[in-house]
């Protein structure tokens, strides 16, 4: 998609559009109190009465948190998904999410520090896969699965706080477990696994953080392909097998994500953001964001913004 054609010159378009800062929220594990190297926590959560959590982003970190009882609805960039337990919601780093639970919710927060998190990906494709995109996993496919999950991770918890011989290995295998079975519940099975690679993988993985650091330069997928010394149609097929998505939909994907969390978070105009988004103009922009979403950018802000007023 070539929607790159202004005449502005960089400092221009920085001062129509600056980068707009999404909350971002930390753990009371990373505070000095503890001043301790940490990889995996976790925390287990009772409250009576509705409590709501504006939308934020964590970083350095995934979480997963395992819905014991209660039900409630999960803010996605702007789109709510409903959740009830017993379901597990996996969050990757840098998920914009706001949370808004029911009366008498029992929830279990696991936190895993982010390189530790890749580094436990790499045991298993599916995996990766798992962490491609925030999810809400239900646990009602087996009659036995809450009651093993909430073993895994009561496990998982004793082998954090455990002083004992190989309690690094045991946190591993107990993770491990709590993911393997994450994994299993999802459908994961809808993307060719045949061709879903660890490779194909890794090379998906790659070519989206060079997404991250150069989506708003409009660059050609020969462009990407040269960065990662393969050929574009080695990039896309590695995209479709690990994603089921191409090259130029995750592109996509991710002006989507920056341009709803400029109107969700951000009070720019649309032109603002169309033009700091690399587009020609407001009117392309509105049709690339309408064909992708299914409203205009100013309806979507609309609606997220009326959301957001209604639950607070």
């Amino acid at each position: 998609m070539r929607h790159l054609a202004s005449n502005r010159s960089p400092r221009e378009r920085n001062l129509l559009a600056a980068p707009v800062p999404v909350p971002k929220v930390r753990l009371y594990v990373e505070t000095p109190e503890t001043q301790q190297s940490w990889f995996v926590n976790v925390g287990h959560v009772t409250e009576g009465g509705r409590r709501r959590t504006a939308p934020h982003a964590h970083p350095f970190y995934g979480q997963v948190i395992f819905v014991r009882i209660g039900k409630g609805v999960m803010n996605l960039e702007g789109s709510s998904v409903p959740f009830e337990g017993p379901c597990a919601l996996l969050l990757p780093n840098e998920c914009v999410h706001g949370l808004e639970y029911e009366i008498d919710v029992d929830r279990w927060v696991v936190t895993i520090e982010e390189t530790y998190l890749k580094q436990v990906n790499t045991k298993l494709p599916e995996f990766m896969q798992l962490w491609t995109e925030p999810r809400v996993i239900p646990l009602s496919y087996d009659a036995e699965a809450p009651a093993d999950f909430y073993g895994l991770i009561r496990r998982l918890e004793q082998e954090i706080r455990s002083k004992a011989a190989g309690h690094a290995v045991g946190t591993e295998a107990a993770l491990t477990s709590l993911l393997l079975m994450l994994a299993r519940g999802t459908r994961l099975d809808q993307i060719d696994q045949e061709g879903a690679t660890r490779k194909a993988i890794r090379l998906a993985d790659r070519f989206r953080e060079l997404i991250h650091q150069h989506y708003r330069e409009n660059l050609r997928l020969q462009h990407y392909a040269s960065m990662m010394a393969v050929s574009p149609a080695q990039l896309r097929a590695a995209c479709v097998a690990a994603t089921g998505l191409s090259p130029t939909k995750l592109i996509h994907a991710r002006l989507i994500t920056e341009a709803k969390r400029n109107l969700i978070f951000g009070d720019m105009s649309i032109e603002q953001i169309a033009y700091g988004l690399g587009f020609i103009d407001t009117a392309y922009f509105t049709r690339f964001f309408r064909k992708e979403v299914g409203q205009s950018p100013s309806q979507f802000r609309l609606a997220a913004r009326d959301h957001t007023h209604q639950a607070m």
